[in-house]
């Protein structure tokens, strides 16, 4: 069993442009350079927080022992380090939050580790989670598929302590073959105590909580849907009204019907955008910071795609593949995926 967790520290703080609306902007390229490439890294959990970068991935099981790697890029420095043998084989969901880096693994039994330590532990055939984020420092949910009729949901109130998972008296039911992909840990969308979670598979929906938690509603989406592959892969929202998901059927991965949708009420409702053209199957999809809701990035296995109309149209940047993105700023995002991290830049 290999597991490896990457704390990247970067040099500079996050610089926006405030004064500026990129409207006009028009990426054509992007510039990538690897930062860490090794044949046993699969990564789909990586975020961005207080100028440094956490990636948790697995190799599976290739070796007992478990490693730990700490790298500083800008500086080449990197210290190796054996963690507890404990730590489990598959994370999928990562969230780095105040002091801590919360991991949570998919499989039965899931666990959930804040700094290593253990702080959720559910053992069910059928567990299996897929996403992770935080409202603050306090409060954080973490969402997987259906154990019962409703898809599980565990929130934690103290600062990640502890986790309770919310019964299905209080989710909406799921429907018969509706649980989530764990493609690239952005099944959850935030925007203050606004939360969304998208479902896929045979029913490929939206759970919405205005109140972080605590109340629940489902809308129905007209992206693809009907089997297990298919549906929801990722889902981002630039503000409390604007959000984009992608998906498709990764088993046909250039297939661009209906694997596309937006939403401009909070989620109530969808439209299906760039029908039968713009990327296929995508795992990520990622607003670009300060782009007043127009560009989106999206990657996965097939290559990196940019839009900069809100996804009437797309633009094809790279062949090269990727399971998940996060943004530094409106230029410069970090990418994981099987093999290697890597520091995109895009280009004008």
């Amino acid at each position: 069993m290999r597991v490896l967790i990457f704390v990247l520290l970067l040099v500079g703080l996050y610089s926006c442009k405030h004064d500026e609306l990129v409207k006009s902007r028009n990426f054509t390229k992007v510039e990538i350079e690897t930062l860490l490439q090794d044949s046993l890294l699969n990564v789909r959990a990586l975020e961005i927080n207080e100028g440094r970068v956490v990636a948790a991935t697995s190799s599976g099981k290739i070796l007992r022992s478990v490693l730990s790697y700490m790298q500083d890029f800008e500086e080449g420095n990197y210290w190796l380090s054996t963690e507890d043998s404990l730590i489990p084989s598959n994370f999928r969901a990562i969230a780095f939050q105040g002091d801590y880096t919360f991991t949570l693994s998919i499989g039965n039994p899931a666990k959930l580790f804040q700094d290593g330590s253990l702080v959720y532990y559910e053992a069910n055939p059928k567990a299996f989670y897929d996403s992770m984020d935080f409202w603050n420092d306090q409060e954080g949910i973490a969402i997987g598929d259906p154990t019962n009729d409703c898809m599980s949901v565990i929130i934690t109130r103290d600062g990640g302590d502890s986790w309770t998972k919310i019964s299905c008296d209080d989710l909406p039911k799921a429907k018969a073959g509706e649980a989530a992909f764990a493609a690239s840990d952005t099944n959850i969308a935030i925007i203050g105590d606004h939360t969304w979670v998208a479902t896929g598979g045979k029913a490929s929906r939206i759970l919405y909580s205005p109140d972080k938690g605590k109340i629940w509603d489902v809308y129905d989406t007209p992206i693809i849907q009907g089997k297990e592959t298919t549906g929801i892969y990722s889902m981002d929202f630039y503000d409390e009204k604007n959000g984009f998901a992608i998906g498709g059927d990764y088993t046909k991965p250039n297939d661009t019907l209906n694997n596309k949708i937006r939403t401009n009420d909070a989620g109530k409702t969808w439209q299906v955008v760039a029908n039968g053209k713009g990327p296929g199957y995508r795992s990520c999809i990622q607003y670009v910071p300060n782009s007043d809701g127009k560009e989106l990035v999206v990657i996965g296995f097939k290559g990196i795609d940019y839009s900069n109309d809100a996804g009437d149209s797309w633009k094809h940047l790279s062949d090269e593949g990727y399971y998940t993105i996060r943004f530094l700023n409106d230029s410069v995002a970090y990418a994981a995926g099987k093999g290697r991290i890597s520091k995109l830049t895009f280009r004008e």
